[in-house]
């Protein structure tokens, strides 16, 4: 029977589906770019700054809005981009250049 209580019985079970579906579907993803970046070559903080002004490097700060924006240190040079879009940004850069990712 469809009483106002079952309506919105159901209507809470299709949000928490959706949900949860939601959430698998970000967890899959941050696995997989977990998976990613494992087989991705590391910088030390002293190569890189020896290497700044470099043009065959594109630096970008991948720092969530709120982090990137409460800080006091950004690296000149750097581009900012946001690190839940990176399949929106990605190809924009020459795969020639060393592209350096950074985040703290």
């Amino acid at each position: 029977m469809n009483t106002p209580r079952n309506i919105q019985r159901e209507a809470r079970m299709k949000r928490k589906t959706y949900f949860v579906f939601a959430a698998l579907i970000f967890l899959t993803a941050l696995l997989a770019a977990a998976v990613e970046a494992a087989d991705a070559p590391r910088m030390s903080k002293e190569e890189l700054k020896s290497r700044l002004g470099d043009k065959d490097i594109v630096l970008i700060d991948v720092r969530t809005d709120r982090d990137w924006a409460n800080s006091d240190f950004k690296i000149r040079g750097a581009v900012r981009e946001e690190p839940l879009d990176v399949a929106m940004w990605a190809r924009k850069y020459p795969k020639e250049k060393t592209i350096v990712l950074y985040c703290a």
